[in-house]
């Protein structure tokens, strides 16, 4: 398959490059600046802004299903990366009879996300990082999964929670909506995205991926995740 990848270039995004490449899929690795990733057999890169609505048009031609791991910091002021990006993607697969689009997003786009037996993050870190720090963010992710559900694509929302760094793929965990845990590794939510891809157990649904083999440090997480980025 000839997968379209958007920010192949972030950490998620060079998880689902690396892993694609891997299990035999072609990449169109979507990045902003030429040279952002080195030539390795089965990959294309091509030169985009995401919110570009030209730039995507030429990047998507071809492709058999898109792939967006697109991801934005902390910022007080309004965030459109997510929505702006969904319009021009969305607009370019209906263009070209591209059918097949996972959009990462996040468990905080479901109001009802309350992690069980997590009561320290449920009532602080969450309060604090995800609906204070985050609030613009996860605003303009709300208003992506908008503009993807009102599309007749075959879409995939997936919803993470708590992203960390993690060596290899663990024994991951996916449910309808959000999944019930805190964290979420990123080598998990790529190797989600792309079972997803070939199983269609949650099309236009949203699909949320949890990590429960491993843990990260949660100072460094809210450092690395949080302040560090902004």
């Amino acid at each position: 398959m000839r997968i379209a990848v958007f920010g192949a270039t972030g950490p998620t995004g060079r998880q689902l490059t690396d892993q694609a490449l891997a299990g035999g899929h072609e990449v169109v690795a979507v990045v902003r600046r030429p040279g952002a990733l080195p030539a390795r057999a089965g990959l294309t890169v091509a030169v985009a802004d995401a919110t570009d609505p030209a730039a995507v048009d030429a990047a998507i031609g071809g492709t058999d299903a898109v792939l967006s791991a697109l991801g934005a910091r902390f910022d007080k002021a309004a965030v459109t990366t997510y929505s702006t990006s969904a319009t021009a993607i969305t607009g370019a697969m209906e263009r070209h009879g591209v059918e097949r689009l996972l959009a990462v997003s996040s468990s905080v786009a479901d109001p009802a996300w309350r992690p069980t037996g997590a009561h320290f993050f449920n009532h602080v870190l969450d309060p604090l990082v995800n609906r204070r720090l985050g609030r613009t963010l996860h605003e303009d992710m709300r208003r992506m999964e908008t503009v993807i559900r009102r599309t007749d694509l075959d879409w995939t929302l997936v919803r993470p929670s708590g992203l960390f760094d993690h060596p290899r793929v663990t024994d991951y965990h996916t449910a309808e909506t959000s999944a019930d845990g805190v964290f979420t590794a990123r080598a998990d939510l790529a190797a989600s995205m792309l079972r997803e891809l070939e199983e269609r157990r949650y099309v236009r649904t949203a699909m949320g991926v949890v990590t429960t083999a491993a843990r990260p440090n949660i100072a460094k997480l809210i450092w690395t995740e949080g302040v560090k980025k902004r």
